[in-house]
């Protein structure tokens, strides 16, 4: 007998067992969050084929919405920027680069400036000496004095021949003896002006070095007594006043990036400032077999200290869409998360979700669902 009354005793107590789990799990699936005035609650759901969701709720009676001073509102469209976050580097263009060199070979008499400064197109940077300068003034001279000798009798002869008095050999001879004379000392001249040499002065062993472009000292590869070399680099200047930024765009976002769109973007390892700048040029072939292309930009606000090959983090407007939107004033902080309150239907509260549960908002002052 007694072990029938066990026997009931488990069979009653399973079947209460099971009615209990029966109304909680109903309760869980169709609510999926429990209500309590005042409260937050976690509750778990679970289904075969995703992670646990956690779902985090406050619920506000109507004394605590009428106490707190909430003013409804709802969504609103707005234009927001669509933007495009890529990396890139700044560049300087090519014919804001320099390479020094001479003409011709010499040793380096002077140098005057050093690695650094600043130097303006024109300036005398160094000097290099030679004999072979004194050889070509020379030459020029002489050929200078033998053209004014040959002008001479070519007109002479060119009377002359016009008269009938002399043969029309002697004047063809004389015409040609000048013209010769005339290549040859335009020739001298225009190497003397290579070399920075005027010709109208003294002879000297002595040409000055003259830099081609304004900018500053980088590199420099010579002292006093070195041996110089035709068109071999005697040193480096650059002018980053024309920076600009090279962007790697990526192939899927290429077809959103056009001439003439905004770009804002921060220098990697330096103090975050953000700078402006324009897209001038887009390239039309992939960089280095990385499926990125090169995406040329101005830099507006040039005021920073900038050099060539700095890293940087780069955002292209690309353009606005419009969005469901709410204002910043609508999202709550609390507990490091963000939360809306959204006003259920049937209920006479407000039910604040956390922003991550699908409800998403851009950086600034409009946020969007």
């Amino acid at each position: 007998m007694k072990k029938s009354n066990i026997i009931y005793a488990s069979i009653v107590g399973a079947i209460i067992l099971a009615v209990i789990l029966y109304f909680s799990l109903r309760h869980t699936e169709g609510d999926g969050h429990v209500h309590t005035d005042g409260e937050t609650h976690t509750v778990e759901t679970h289904t075969d084929e995703k992670e646990p969701t956690t779902i985090k709720e406050v619920e506000l009676n109507e004394a605590q919405f009428k106490a707190s001073s909430i003013e409804l509102g709802t969504f609103s469209d707005k234009n927001l920027s669509e933007v495009i976050n890529v990396n890139g580097y700044t560049k300087l263009p090519p014919q804001n680069q320099a390479d020094v060199s001479v003409y011709t070979s010499g040793i380096v008499k002077t140098i005057t400036i050093s690695e650094g400064q600043y130097v303006s197109k024109g300036q005398i940077i160094a000097t290099i000496e030679s004999p072979e300068f004194t050889k070509l003034q020379e030459a020029y001279l002489t050929s200078k004095s033998n053209l004014e000798f040959l002008k001479l009798e070519f007109e002479r002869q060119k009377t002359l021949s016009d008269e009938e008095v002399n043969s029309k050999k002697t004047f063809q001879k004389t015409k040609a003896e000048y013209e010769i004379e005339r290549a040859r000392f335009n020739s001298l001249q225009k190497q003397l002006n290579t070399l920075n040499i005027s010709g109208n002065g003294n002879t000297t062993a002595t040409v000055p070095v003259i830099a081609p472009i304004s900018g500053n000292i980088t590199e420099i590869y010579i002292k006093i007594g070195s041996n110089v070399e035709a068109g071999k680099p005697l040193m480096n200047i650059v002018d980053n006043s024309k920076l600009h930024v090279d962007l790697l765009v990526y192939e899927k976002d290429l077809f959103k990036v056009k001439q003439g769109q905004n770009v804002r973007f921060i220098l990697t390892n330096q103090d975050n400032t953000e700078i402006n700048g324009k897209i001038f040029s887009v390239g039309k072939s992939f960089e280095n077999e990385t499926k990125s292309v090169a995406v040329h930009a101005d830099i507006s606000n040039n005021q920073q200290k900038l050099i060539p090959g700095m890293y940087v983090n780069a955002l292209i407007d690309a353009g606005a869409n419009t969005v469901k939107a709410l204002p910043s004033e609508a999202i709550i902080k609390a507990d490091g998360r963000e939360f809306i309150f959204v006003l259920e239907e049937g209920h006479k509260e407000e039910v604040a979700h956390d922003k991550k549960e699908g409800h998403n908002h851009e950086d600034g002052d409009k946020h969007e669902e």
